[in-house]
């Protein structure tokens, strides 16, 4: 499996384009209370524009698979970015993994993947060098604690297709209502590690009404994100080396066991599996 993102440029610090191919066996993607819009170039009708589809936010670990050799190229929105390109709440999204024709019009998504299978065609001809993007452990990739996403402009072979739904993702943007304004701060205090009634209190909303709004902009409850939070906090620090009970004190869990159960509970796998 050959995985590689960088940061969208046009879209700041909202989203990160990646591409994957796919190799031997399912690919353990986390959640990240990301949403993606990916085109793939094994279309499930066997079309040669390939296929649009919406990974929603996860609650737990998804397997996802294809033909080895499969390319999929993404567009990775940071949490509570989604809803504003898609048109639709994340909550509709979360679990789910949606055609992209289901939630725009038909003609427009057609026009798009074709537009996308021609620029795939064209960055993957002979000669054309790729630019250096950044790999990444599987997973989404992501950083979801609302600063700017990881990587820095180039791009891998992809760098047209990228383009392409950087430009289709920021039109929307455009044309969309002004964001929540509450939805920045919420996202900020709980990647922090704030508890959900000092957010609710930092942004003056109570509790059930925090609960609706985050639900609408991440897809799930603030609960559920800061658990989704804490566990991205977890493997960054886990994946630099950190001793696994310094993990735990670090990313706010009571102790390491604490850390085991959350962990496998997300993700499906120990944490030394998924590091392995």
């Amino acid at each position: 499996m050959l995985y590689q993102e960088w940061g969208s440029r046009p879209l700041g610090g909202r989203a990160v384009v990646w591409t994957r191919t796919a190799g031997a066996g399912p690919q353990r993607v986390l959640p990240d209370g990301c949403t993606d819009v990916i085109w793939s170039d094994a279309g499930s009708d066997g079309g040669a524009a390939g296929a649009l589809f919406v990974a929603g936010p996860d609650t737990r670990a998804h397997l996802a698979q294809g033909p080895q050799g499969t390319r999929w190229i993404g567009l990775r929105f940071a949490p509570g970015t989604g809803p504003a390109v898609l048109g639709v709440p994340a909550y509709e999204l979360r679990d789910q993994r949606v055609p992209l024709a289901a939630l725009w019009p038909g003609a427009e998504v057609r026009r798009l993947a074709e537009r996308l299978a021609e620029e795939a065609a064209r960055s993957a001809a002979p000669g054309r060098s790729a630019a250096p993007g950044r790999s990444a452990a599987p997973g989404r990739g992501a950083v979801p604690g609302g600063g700017a996403v990881p990587g820095r402009g180039g791009g891998g072979r992809s760098g047209g297709p990228g383009r392409a739904l950087e430009a289709v993702a920021l039109e929307r943007l455009r044309r969309a209502e002004p964001p929540d304004p509450a939805v920045g701060a919420v996202l900020a205090g709980l990647a922090r590690g704030r508890s959900v009634a000092e957010v609710a209190a930092a942004v003056g909303l109570g509790q059930r009404q925090l609960h609706r709004r985050s639900l609408a902009a991440f897809g799930y409850g603030p609960k559920t994100l800061a658990r989704v939070l804490r566990l991205n906090r977890a493997l960054e620090a886990a994946r630099a080396g950190t001793a696994f009970a310094e993990v735990a004190a670090s990313a706010g869990y009571a102790d390491q066991a604490h850390l085991a159960r959350e962990v496998k509970a997300l993700t499906g796998v120990p944490l030394g599996r998924l590091l392995a």
